[in-house]
């Protein structure tokens, strides 16, 4: 019976490049899957046998650490550099989408904290 091993769902497209390469090069017998036009299925890559699923899986989480290490040392580099992203920049380039975002976490504040206000002041 197949093994669900990895979803797909928000994975850059690099990423499923190398996981792709990385089951091809080991040798895994493997397919894919896709949510389907509804979005109703699953985007995932599948083991065929139970027998590999769990060297798969002890593969990919080796694989998940190296590339969670070069993603921090990547950052590390920019800031180092003074290139990082940082908030006034992304205000500077996406304004409506900073300030909606701004928006939506203050009403969600407010929505939260009105029992206690009307508690408060009732």
């Amino acid at each position: 019976m197949a093994v669900l091993l990895f979803k797909l769902n928000n994975v850059p497209d690099d990423e499923a490049q190398e996981v792709r390469a990385l089951l091809d090069e080991k040798g895994f017998d493997y397919y894919e899957t896709s949510a389907g036009r509804w979005r109703l299925g699953v985007n995932a890559i599948w083991i065929r046998s139970n027998q590999e699923a769990e060297a798969a899986r002890k593969l990919l989480a080796e694989y998940q650490q190296e590339r969670a290490q070069r993603a921090r040392a990547e950052q590390a580099e920019l800031e180092a550099r003074g290139e990082a992203p940082r908030f006034v920049d992304r205000l500077a380039t996406e304004p409506l989408k900073v300030l909606l975002s701004l928006a939506g976490v203050l009403a969600i504040l407010l929505v939260g904290l009105i029992p206690i206000i009307w508690i408060v002041y009732s």
